[in-house]
């Protein structure tokens, strides 16, 4: 159970997987946690004051290990970072990096990329992300990094593989009081088994201490500006990272943008509004009217919850598996013809397409392994969202959900009362704090059909960075991100800012 828009770099990997297509700069689950709130508390621990045990470290770059390890030009490090940044000489732990160095000359610094989530791995995305960073990669080293409670950086594991199958016989949308109780109890105990598995470390992976590592790594690095690239929720940390050290901030690109003025229902309602409309899009490419096609849907969906399909696997394709493998192809306008070919088996009572599609966004292998992905994002924005809706207020709210989409409503609705229900840590905010008065021109890209981050959080983004600081680039096409989704206008004006410093004038729209 999660949120659609909470994961970039699982959804790429998942769309290959199942063989959908690539078309986005890195699907996203995500991309978009539950908002993650006002800043009131004191800003991080100037360069000055951190031991120096932690700003002069030297990396040990060397040959990444490791069954998936890449080889090549490739290089992973492990940084030391505080625990705990309110006591930056107390323990600490250690963040996964990876690198490639710049190919050219005239070498500009560091460009550090967040694929997204909270949760995904840039460790394991930036090698096969690369490959459409050819330009940048001639004058930057390409850099990424698990964040904390992530991958290989003290990475979260809340359950094991069999519990996890377990509770998707769960009924994400219940229906009486049996399933509500159900919902609920599973929640809790998800978040029993975070606490128990990160320990400390569950009160310390919120978005502001991932900020706060960023600038420490900017100056292990050596690089006097931070240059980033952040997708989906990575643009909500570049946000937060530009608010906490407007000064350090050098070239950096927000691309599939994070609505930072909304909490988690706002989000939610974000969510169900892009989702629909990019379902609205397919069900036009494929001749339909989007309003007798989409309630199709949500009746075939209902006949799945009242009686899960069978599939070729012998699992049973319950109801929130199929709102899930209707939502991966979403993503990426090449993935559609997936999607078509799934609803088609799923109304011929077979639910084995739509439940591979399920499995590629769960990250389900062929042996039942599940990946930590959602357990990270769980992690991370249980801590930074402060608002928890309870199952009665989100009753209330349900016919708006409905409203707004028929097939993506219920659901995402009921996710706000369940997904940091009982959690063992309070959240510390509202919504992301992202002024950065002073900084540098920060180029905020947004996407009209973006289904995971709505288009309507770039503009939002960049009027939140302030007045000579957001510009805003639109990109009138399809799935998650703009960069590298076949838009030489977006490519080029981004490589322009980039490599060039020279940013376009806000408000340019690509077509």
């Amino acid at each position: 159970m999660s949120l659609f828009v909470r994961c970039t770099a699982a959804i790429a990997a998942a769309v290959l997987m199942t063989g959908c297509g690539s078309g986005s700069s890195g699907g996203g689950k995500d991309d978009a946690k539950s908002g993650s709130g006002s800043r009131s508390a004191p800003p991080p621990a100037a360069s000055s004051g951190l031991p120096s045990s932690l700003t002069s470290q030297k990396l040990g770059w060397g040959r990444c290990t490791g069954a998936s390890a890449p080889g090549g030009a490739w290089q992973c490090a492990t940084m030391k970072v505080p625990l705990d940044w309110s006591k930056p000489d107390g323990g600490t732990i250690g963040l996964a990096l990876i690198r490639s160095t710049a190919t050219g000359g005239e070498r500009i610094g560091s460009l550090l990329f967040n694929f997204g989530g909270p949760g995904g791995s840039g460790v394991s995305t930036m090698p096969a992300y690369a490959a459409s960073l050819t330009k940048l990669h001639t004058r930057y080293d390409l850099v990424s990094w698990d964040p904390r409670g992530v991958g290989a950086s003290e990475g979260i594991r809340c359950r094991g593989d069999n519990a996890i199958q377990a509770a998707e016989s769960i009924d994400a949308t219940p229906d009486n009081a049996a399933e509500e109780k159900a919902y609920l109890d599973d929640a809790a105990a998800f978040g029993k088994g975070c606490a128990k598995a990160a320990g400390k470390l569950i009160s310390h992976v919120s978005t502001t201490d991932t900020a706060r590592d960023m600038d420490l790594m900017r100056q292990v690095l050596g690089d006097t500006r931070m240059h980033y690239f952040g997708i989906s929720y990575g643009t909500e940390l570049g946000g937060v990272y530009a608010h906490l050290f407007p000064k350090n901030v050098g070239s950096v690109v927000l691309d599939a943008v994070v609505d930072p003025t909304a909490d988690s229902i706002g989000h939610a309602k974000n969510q169900t509004r892009g989702f629909q409309r990019a379902l609205d899009d397919y069900l036009k490419s494929t001749g339909q009217d989007p309003q007798q096609g989409s309630r199709k849907i949500a009746d075939l969906l209902k006949r799945i919850d009242a009686k899960p399909l069978p599939t070729s696997s012998g699992r049973k394709l319950t109801q929130s598996l199929a709102v899930t493998g209707i939502v991966l192809p979403l993503y990426s306008k090449d993935s559609w013809p997936a999607l078509t070919v799934a609803l088609q088996s799923a109304e011929a009572g077979d639910g084995s397409a739509l439940l591979r599609l399920a499995d590629g966004y769960d990250e389900r292998d062929a042996s039942g392994h599940y990946g930590t992905t959602t357990h990270a994002q769980r992690a991370i924005s249980c801590l930074d969202d402060k608002q928890r809706p309870t199952p009665q207020e989100v009753k209330k709210l349900l016919p708006e959900f409905e409203k707004i989409s028929p097939v993506f409503g219920d659901f995402l609705g009921w996710d706000t009362a369940g997904w940091c229900h009982d959690w063992p840590v309070a959240g510390e905010f509202d919504h992301p704090e992202v002024s950065a008065a002073g900084a540098a021109p920060v180029l905020v890209v947004g996407n009209t059909g973006d289904p995971a981050t709505p288009y309507e959080g770039a503009r939002k983004m960049a009027d939140g960075l302030g007045k000579g600081v957001g510009v805003e680039l639109t990109w009138k096409g399809e799935g998650h991100g703009a960069y590298g989704s076949g838009s030489g206008c977006v490519d080029s004006t981004v490589n322009e800012y980039l490599l060039n410093g020279k940013a376009p004038k806000d408000g340019k729209v690509c077509s």
